[in-house]
């Protein structure tokens, strides 16, 4: 009787929420789709001289080659051709272009990840690099990426660097910064009679480190790494942008708005968000498991 119970409270407290959200957003997508494609449909039978109903006219819009606005169904069968189709290996399916794009996601998260630890170290154990260092990464993060990008992209070309560092770079520039923000924070958040008590135990640095102020950051180490994996991304999908590549999420946006493709520029970005969403739903899990094992239920 009690995992009925629990099992239908999850439905009411999870999935129902979520459900209603989902559905109000299919809604209205589906009215806005209407609203935007429908002048054109109006001129395109007007220059046909035909004539034509509301039904008609609705049902027109919803179906256009290249719409303004996509219906949902348009974008869900563009997705399904170039998912499962389409061999993963073409350069017309998603998951090639998916595969991409990924790989300059992990490789600048996981750069980006260890450089932010390592200056977030350095700034709560120097007094100096906190007053000098720290203002300058805030800064850094003042500069628009998309005026940053092309200037990485030339220069690494000009050196020889091409294809996935590049792009890696980009992502490192944005997914760097939560990093070394939580971090710092996660390191200064231990209670002062908690450092008072391993300076009691004569606790050396490295022991008040790996014994209080590491164990003290992962909340904050996760939670910032939740912002940089999804970050990370667009930094690669920004990263193929300026380059003109043929391969990536970021070339198939970039194909679809010079060829007018906007169904196929709605599918990559659906399959951005949905790949954003599964790499932070890994690291939460990755969180999970690195809280329960250190004994910090969470």
């Amino acid at each position: 009787m009690s995992k009925g119970v629990d099992e239908r409270g999850f439905f009411m407290d999870r999935v129902l929420p979520v459900s209603v959200v989902v559905v109000a957003i299919i809604a209205i997508w589906y009215v806005a789709a209407v609203f935007l494609n429908a002048p054109f449909q109006r001129d395109t039978y007007e220059r046909a001289e035909q004539s034509y109903t509301t039904a008609e006219l609705v049902a027109a819009t919803l179906n256009q080659e290249r719409p303004v606005l996509p219906a949902p169904h348009q974008v869900g069968q563009e997705i399904y051709k170039t998912v499962f189709e389409i061999k993963p290996t073409s350069k017309r399916s998603l998951i090639y272009h998916g595969w991409i794009t990924l790989s300059s996601t992990l490789v600048g998260f996981i750069i980006g990840t260890v450089l932010g630890i390592v200056l977030a170290v350095a700034i709560v154990y120097s007094r100096n690099l906190s007053k000098s260092l720290m203002p300058w990464i805030i800064a850094s993060q003042t500069i628009p990426i998309l005026a940053v990008a092309p200037m990485i992209i030339v220069v690494l070309n000009a050196v020889g660097l091409s294809g996935l560092l590049p792009k890696a770079l980009i992502s490192t520039y944005l997914s760097f910064f939560p990093v070394v923000v939580g971090v710092v924070k996660g390191l200064r958040s231990p209670d002062p009679i908690h450092l008072d008590l391993m300076r009691t135990y004569n606790a050396s640095s490295s022991q008040v480190f790996w014994k209080l102020r590491w164990p003290s950051s992962m909340p904050f180490l996760f939670a910032s790494m939740k912002i940089a994996i999804a970050i990370s991304l667009v930094g690669a999908i920004v990263g193929e942008l300026p380059t003109g590549a043929v391969a990536g999420l970021g070339a198939r946006l970039l194909a679809g708005s010079y060829y007018g493709q906007t169904v196929q520029i709605w599918s990559a970005l659906i399959a951005a968000a949905v790949m954003a969403a599964v790499l932070v739903g890994i690291v939460g899990l990755i969180n999970k498991q690195v809280l329960r094992r250190m004994g910090m239920a969470q």
